[in-house]
């Protein structure tokens, strides 16, 4: 068909794309990303790829002091990396050992009575249990540099080698300090009733305290340490020797019984007492584990470049190393003891939290952990190789004087 002369030729349309700018694209591409794929690429990142798609095992426990190791964030990521979640229900040792334990995969008393007494019971029972020893922790009294030098003074504490003349640690002759509470100083008594106080031997005015001399201890009805106090005092009061008969325990407990519960039964959580802003006016010596304070000086030299200058260790010159047991009761359970008694990296991060681990043997070594230290410019321990080691009573003397101490059943009848 011809167009009219009249009527211009019109052009074919043409379709135009255009670019957007490379930038705005990936941009735009970015916002519209789905939230799991962006979750996906963070994971990558991470190094957490497969933690995900792991089957996580949830073991039920409980764990008196040495939640510690369980509740510190690079631990629970290492299990996690294992395919384990623990879920913690905290109590004191012998609550563990005390109440019902149906539901749980593991309990983790902080020494070995109560361990022994869990083990007893299972096996009456006919139904085993493996126990695992992952790392050790003295007991020690934590204490101030005044009250340290005090003690110092009065020749009944000695200062251990220390950096420019400031020891982080001393040695306290357990016989003295009793004694002092007792009411003998310098080989002079008064009423055992009447027992001396911090103001009365401090010579140069260090500190200010009309409190009788004493240790303070976590619930000796419920607490490990309270009852391995317990069993120090017991051992140098007997001559250092542990009673042989219930008689005989009955006595001992009933006569020590004022040095362990005079000023009140105090809180549960004597590490968090004592290194607290208010520690000193409370409790100026307490009995708590040497990783609890090992730790603190860990993370304060981490977070501040110096160590904390005012907070002592007494080591006792009669001395009981605690062995805690992990006492697995079902079969994940004994996978976990497995894990945390043989994996390096849970050993390795044991040793950072102040534990003593133990080497490929399960002996206890703290060569490791004075490499840690000593890399870290933070004084090692060091105790005399003559310190007399206590022995406890028996597992039934023991726990009878613990009874006797604590009024353990007068309490629970009033419950």
């Amino acid at each position: 068909m011809q167009v009219p002369a009249n009527r211009p030729a019109t052009e074919e349309p043409r379709l135009t794309v255009t670019r957007p700018p490379r930038r705005r694209l990936r941009r735009a591409l970015a916002s519209a990303l789905p939230v799991p794929v962006v979750g996906l690429a963070l994971l990558v990142a991470s190094g957490n790829l497969l933690l995900p798609l792991r089957q996580v095992v949830t073991v039920e426990a409980k764990m008196a002091s040495k939640r510690d190791f369980f509740q510190d964030p690079v631990v629970e990521r290492l299990l996690m990396k294992h395919g384990f979640r623990v879920h913690i229900t905290n109590m004191g040792s012998r609550e563990i050992a005390k109440q019902d334990y149906e539901g749980y995969d593991v309990v983790f008393p902080s020494g070995q009575p109560a361990a022994d007494l869990i083990s007893r019971e299972r096996a009456r029972a006919n139904r085993p249990v493996l126990l695992y020893r992952p790392f050790v922790s003295p007991i020690v009294l934590a204490t101030y540099r005044d009250y340290a030098e005090v003690l110092t003074a009065e020749g009944v504490a000695k200062r251990l080698p220390g950096p420019a003349g400031r020891p982080m640690y001393y040695t306290l002759d357990m016989r003295k300090f009793i004694d002092l509470a007792r009411g003998k100083r310098a080989g002079v008594r008064r009423d055992p009733e009447n027992g001396y106080r911090w103001d009365e031997i401090d010579r140069d005015d260090r500190v200010r305290n009309g409190n009788k001399i004493l240790a303070q201890t976590s619930d000796i009805c419920e607490a490990n340490s309270a009852g391995t106090y317990l069993g120090l005092v017991a051992f140098v009061e007997h001559g250092n020797d542990a009673p042989d008969n219930e008689a005989e325990a009955e006595r001992l407990a009933r006569k020590i019984k004022p040095l362990l519960v005079e000023q009140g039964l105090p809180s549960s959580e004597r590490a968090e007492t004592y290194l607290s802003p208010d520690g000193q006016s409370i409790a100026p010596v307490t009995v708590i584990y040497e990783h609890q304070f090992l730790a603190h000086q860990i993370g304060r030299q981490a977070e501040k470049g110096a160590t904390d200058d005012g907070r002592v260790l007494l080591y006792p010159s009669t001395r009981f190393v605690t062995e805690p047991q992990l006492v697995a009761l079902t079969g994940e359970g004994a996978r976990l003891g497995e894990l945390v008694t043989k994996d390096p990296e849970l050993q390795h991060r044991a040793m950072e939290l102040g534990f003593r681990a133990r080497n490929a043997d399960g002996g206890a070594t703290g060569d490791e952990l004075a490499r840690f230290l000593t890399e870290r410019h933070i004084p090692v321990p060091t105790t005399s190789s003559d310190d007399t080691r206590a022995v406890l009573p028996s597992l039934p003397l023991l726990e009878k004087m613990i009874e006797i101490v604590g009024d353990c059943q007068d309490r629970t009848a009033g419950r």
